[in-house]
Parts: C-alpha cells; sequence; structure tokens
C-alpha cells in the first residue's frame, strides 16, 4: 500500500468483520520512529490461525484464497527495520475480555519508510461506514497528541448519527485544528 493509513483502514475493517463494537487506533510517533498500534474487542482469533496471520494464504475471505492487510503491513514494518506482532483472545478463551491488538513499529528515517498519509481521511470512512462502533483514536507525537472519542461524541449528540455530513465534516475539522495547533 502506498500509505500507511490504507493499512490502518484495512486492519480496523477487519475488527468490524470480527464483530468489535470498540476499535482503538494509537499511533506513537517520535523523530525517529512510529508505531502503530490497533485493537479491538471483536471475536479474535484462535491460536491456530494465529500462528499463520503474516502468510497472505491464510484468510477468512470466502471470494478469494488470499488475505494481504496484514502482510503487507509487516513487511512494510520488516522493510525498514521494525516488525509486527499481532495478540488475540477468542470470546471462547475468555467470554468477558476477547479480541485481537495488530502493533506495528517502523524506523522513519529509513529510505523504504512508507508515509503515513491522511489519517483524518481513513478515521472519517471507518466513521462513516461504522457510526454504531466506537472509535478511540489517538496520535502521540513529539509536541502534543491528537484525539477523538466517537463514544463521547454520540453522548453530547444525543440521536444525531455520527455519518451525517456536518459531524463528520466536524470531526475532519476539529482533527485539523488539533494537528495545526502542534
Amino acid at each position: 500500500m502506498k500509505e500507511l493509513s490504507l493499512n490502518i483502514l484495512d486492519i480496523a475493517e477487519n475488527s468490524v468483520k470480527a464483530g468489535a463494537t470498540r476499535i482503538t487506533i494509537t499511533l506513537e510517533e517520535t523523530e525517529q520512529t512510529l508505531t502503530i498500534t490497533i485493537g479491538d474487542n471483536g471475536c479474535g482469533m484462535p491460536p491456530e490461525f494465529l500462528q499463520q496471520v503474516t502468510d497472505p494464504f491464510c484468510t477468512t475471505r470466502t471470494t478469494r484464497k488470499v488475505g494481504l492487510g496484514i502482510p503487507l503491513l509487516a513487511l512494510a514494518a520488516r522493510q525498514t527495520g521494525g516488525d509486527l506482532i499481532v495478540s488475540s483472545v477468542t470470546e471462547q478463551q475468555n467470554p468477558a475480555e476477547h479480541g485481537t491488538v495488530t502493533t506495528a513499529w517502523f524506523n522513519k528515517t529509513h529510505i523504504d519508510f512508507t508515509p503515513l498519509g491522511d489519517v483524518t481521511e481513513t478515521l472519517c470512512t471507518l466513521i462513516q461506514c461504522n457510526p454504531a462502533i466506537d472509535f478511540e483514536y489517538r496520535h502521540q507525537l513529539p509536541g502534543g497528541s491528537v484525539t477523538l472519542a466517537t463514544a463521547e461524541l454520540r453522548q453530547v449528540l444525543g440521536d444525531v448519527p455520527l455519518n451525517t455530513y456536518e459531524v463528520l465534516q466536524w470531526i475532519r475539522e476539529d482533527l485539523a485544528e488539533q494537528y495545526n495547533s502542534l
């Protein structure tokens, strides 16, 4: 993928397909490194599937025999000297605390570092397509952080759907303002 934000979109959509009601997206960035963590409370992956999750021929898809999301994110991280770890607990293993956490870290100074891309539009796309899911976003940068929590927005907005044009536009403007203040 040309931008890491597209990898974030893909992994978060995997969380949606896994039945998640809460998805956390955390970016921790220094001058040298970027760590992306995507966690959910979805159904989780059985241990035997988890062991093969970075294999492009390991997929739950029925429309085609390959799944490239996690393998491409792992490749992007490893190209920079980073890596990827996926941990998961199934609902059967722990009915109260289940889900998946995917963490990838990158060396930003490496020539093969993939640009982060437009995370704001990635978040807006996720919210627009999945307005009932609680998304928690935090991007920690050397100069401060940018945050968004749709559960908080839902409390303020009441019955107004998060995927209305006006709400999505406000989210874009709020995130832009937070990034511009850093």
